[in-house]
C-alpha cells in the first residue's frame, strides 16, 4: 500500500467495529487500503478509545496497514511511539502540536508516513508551506471525537483550496477526509479533491463490509478523476 495522490483509497474506521472482536473485524475489511485507527484521550477530544498497547497488538494481527489518527494532547511526545510500533502512517492534529514540522520529520525518520489533521475550524492556509514535510493532509469533515456524525458540506471549499495548493506546489501529498463519508458524500468530497476516505458506519454498517469498500472506492475514483482532468491520462499505480 502507498499513500498516492492519484489513487482513491478507502480506510475503514474501527471506531464503528465491534471492539470485543477486533481481530475478526479487521479480517472483514482485508480488501481495504488501510484501517483507520482512532486514538482518543478524553482531553483533546471528549471521548476515550484505545491507546498504544492495543494499537501495538492490532499492528501484529491486521491484514492491512494501520493508519493511525491521534486525537490526543501532548502529541509531540506520543506520536513517535506510534511510528515505532510499526504503523504505516501516523496523523497528528496540528492544534495539539507545539512543533509540527519537527514532529512530521521525526515520524518519517522512524519509518512512518507523516499526516497532519485539521479540525473544521482550523484554516488550511497557515500550513501550506508545510506540505513538503507531509505525506498526507487530513481535513476533518466533522468535529473529531465521535463517529456517526453528518458530513459538513462547508468543508468542501477547504478541500478544494487544499487540493489546489497541492497541485500548485507539485508535492506528492494525499488529501484525506474523515467524517460522514457515505456513498453519496464520497462523490462530493472526491470532486472537491480528496482521495483518501475514512468510512465507519458506511462500511461496518453494511451486511458485507468488503462489498461496501469496493463500492465506495469505485464511486470515489470515478468522481476524483472526472474532476481532476490531468489525472485522467495517468493510470493509478498499484499498491
Amino acid at each position: 500500500m502507498s499513500i498516492s495522490p492519484l489513487k482513491c483509497c478507502i480506510n475503514p474506521s474501527i471506531l464503528s467495529a465491534d471492539f470485543v472482536n477486533l481481530e475478526a473485524e479487521l479480517a472483514r475489511i482485508s480488501n481495504a487500503d488501510a484501517v483507520h485507527v482512532d486514538v482518543m484521550d478524553n482531553h483533546f477530544v471528549p471521548n476515550l478509545t484505545i491507546g498504544l498497547p492495543v494499537v501495538e497488538r492490532l499492528q501484529k494481527v491486521s491484514p492491512v496497514p494501520l493508519d493511525g489518527h491521534l486525537m490526543i494532547s501532548n502529541v509531540d511526545r506520543w506520536a513517535p511511539q506510534f511510528a515505532d510500533a510499526g504503523l504505516y502512517s501516523v496523523t497528528f492534529h496540528v492544534e495539539a502540536s507545539d512543533a509540527p514540522i519537527k514532529l512530521a520529520r521525526e515520524l518519517r525518520a522512524r519509518g512512518a508516513k507523516a499526516g497532519m489533521a485539521l479540525r473544521p475550524a482550523t484554516p488550511v492556509e497557515p500550513y501550506l508551506d508545510m506540505l513538503p514535510e507531509l505525506d498526507m493532509l487530513l481535513i476533518m469533515t466533522v468535529e473529531p471525537g465521535f463517529g456517526g456524525q453528518a458530513f459538513l458540506d462547508v468543508m468542501l471549499p477547504k478541500i478544494r483550496r487544499a487540493r489546489a495548493a497541492v497541485e500548485g506546489s507539485g508535492v506528492d501529498v494525499a488529501i484525506q477526509v474523515d467524517g460522514g463519508i457515505t456513498e453519496e458524500t464520497i462523490t462530493r468530497a472526491a470532486e472537491a479533491g480528496a482521495n483518501i476516505f475514512v468510512a465507519g458506519s458506511a462500511v461496518y454498517g453494511r451486511p458485507s463490509p468488503a462489498d461496501a469498500i469496493e463500492s465506495l472506492r469505485e464511486n470515489g475514483q470515478l468522481a476524483f478523476t472526472s474532476t481532476t482532468p490531468h489525472l485522467n491520462n495517468t493510470a493509478p499505480q498499484p499498491a
